[in-house]
């Protein structure tokens, strides 16, 4: 799958939002990239600002637009609020949960440990980044020195991190589980997920 390999905090500055985590080079250049991004006071008209925070919750989430469309596609055919819902399914994922669990100190590198047959879900392997986890599921990094070391390795980068409240960790277990699904309060999104909606419904 391809993904966004390109400079981070340029994208971070685009969007004036730490998108890829905290960044003291962002803290310093809190404005838009470029000669004139100092200076910029360009007005957004409603698809530009709803294109914004689209884009925002893509980069977070490492999707490329068509995985992303899908999760609106998904979102709208299931009962309740879409916005809330498709946040809801991009919280869920399993390489989402692998990484907030801190196997992993980057939604990329979830993604690959996923990919590459690292994690259990309720004691099978499942090599799908995008697998929809649900209550009482329980992820766990498969017993293997190779995965335990990749496991190890991403809790000790990932201390600075909390455990979200809707997921449980046991750390000396290597295993993580879902309270419950999480609300959008939960989750504090980094973008204006209605926006977002308004956006794709045009």
């Amino acid at each position: 799958m391809a993904r966004y390999t390109g400079p981070r905090v340029r994208i971070s500055r685009r969007f004036g939002t730490p998108i890829f985590g905290p960044s003291k080079y962002l803290e310093r250049k809190n404005y838009p990239p470029g000669m004139h991004g100092p200076k910029s006071r360009r007005k957004h008209t409603e698809y530009a600002l709803g294109l914004i925070e689209k884009q925002k919750l893509r980069y977070y989430y490492g999707l490329q637009e068509r995985q992303f469309h899908g999760v609106y596609e998904k979102a709208i055919r299931q009962r309740g609020v879409t916005g809330e819902t498709m946040l809801q399914i991009l919280e869920t994922r399993l390489d989402n949960v692998v990484f907030h669990l801190g196997f992993s100190n980057t939604r990329a590198g979830a993604r690959q440990m996923v990919s590459h047959g690292h994690v259990l879900v309720n004691g099978k392997k499942v090599s799908i980044p995008s697998y929809s986890l649900k209550v009482n599921d329980v992820v766990e990094v498969k017993n293997t020195n190779v995965s335990r070391q990749m496991a190890t390795k991403g809790l000790e980068i990932s201390t600075s991190r909390s455990v979200p409240d809707w997921l449980t960790l046991d750390k000396n277990a290597f295993k993580g589980s879902i309270l419950w699904i999480p609300t959008r309060d939960d989750i504090q999104p980094i973008a204006n997920d209605q926006a977002v909606v308004e956006f794709y419904s045009r």
